[in-house]
């Protein structure tokens, strides 16, 4: 049953994707796993393993607590040189809106800046996002980010 607003609900998920990409470009880690359900998946993909419907992921949390734990690692047990990341995002294209969520597909870009280097693309594809409706907003309960390359330079420490 198709009964939400086609407006309101673009303006929703436009807004979401610019929170998201706020607190990420921000380094607000630990605000992260509010964007999703309790019960939610997390995936970083390769486009090649995707289009060929293959489950091997660069990344692939499964649960909020799963979230939780990668910040937790980011802030606390890798060591990696630090670098700031800046999204760019494409308005999105809403697939299907119902009463229970939303799922849509959005373009990304994301540059990574080290402080002592010129900034460099990191990572290009797309978001596709099933996304929940509840009481405090829309939350994500999926999100694939399917990037376009078959690499990845040096490693994914933040999410994307």
């Amino acid at each position: 049953m198709q009964t939400t607003n086609a407006m309101s609900d673009y303006l929703a998920v436009l807004a979401l994707h610019g929170e998201y990409a706020d607190c990420l470009d921000r380094g607000e880690f630990e605000r992260w796993p509010e964007f999703f359900t309790e019960q939610c998946e997390y995936r970083i993909q390769a486009r090649e393993n995707y289009d060929a419907k293959l489950p091997l992921s660069t990344m692939w949390l499964e649960g909020r607590g799963m979230l939780l734990d990668r910040i937790y690692g980011v802030r606390e047990t890798l060591y990696h040189d630090p670098y700031y990341q800046r999204h760019i995002v494409s308005a999105p294209h809403i697939i299907k809106a119902t009463d229970g969520g939303i799922q849509a597909e959005t373009n990304y870009l994301v540059i990574r800046t080290k402080r002592d280097k010129f900034s460099e693309l990191f990572n290009v594809g797309r978001y596709i996002d099933s996304m929940e409706r509840t009481e405090a907003g829309l939350k994500f309960r999926s999100r694939a980010c399917v990037f376009d390359s078959e690499w990845i330079r040096n490693s994914i420490i933040y999410p994307i």
